[in-house]
């Protein structure tokens, strides 16, 4: 019998069990991945979002079992800009402040490709660890 999980539940589960298990190094580069897919993830169903815009999106959308904490975002989206899969510009608010807005370019829907595959090869590893532990 197949566990029936979704996406957010088999992302939950990979993140905390890399964290329990230990895996600081892995984990931490999983961390990163699974950032980046999120954010990505979110500048292509959204067009563009400024950083908070982008923690409440994916808070929102995972039913609140993801948490992005901004300490961990502004350096993803430094390093993605840096290579070329967002771009940024100053813009106002809507409550007139000065915002950081970025959105994805081609090549940051190339790489969103490419992670959203790697992710999916993850969460058939999972389930299938999963089949058998029940």
């Amino acid at each position: 019998m197949q566990n029936a999980l979704d996406m957010p539940s088999i992302l939950g589960v990979i993140l905390i069990g890399l964290s329990c298990l230990g895996v600081q190094g892995m984990a931490r580069n999983d961390l990163q991945g699974s950032l980046d897919l999120l954010v990505l993830k979110t500048l292509s169903q959204l067009g563009e979002l400024h950083g908070y815009g982008i923690v409440l999106h994916i808070q929102r959308a995972s039913d609140e079992l993801l948490s992005v904490e901004e300490g961990s975002l502004y350096p993803a989206l430094h390093r993605m800009e840096q290579s070329g899969w967002i771009r940024s510009e100053w813009k106002l608010t809507d409550t007139n402040r000065k915002a950081k807005y970025y959105r994805l370019t081609a090549v940051g829907q190339k790489e969103l490709h490419k992670a959203e595959e790697s992710f999916e090869q993850v969460v058939r590893g999972v389930r299938a660890v999963l089949r058998y532990a029940t």
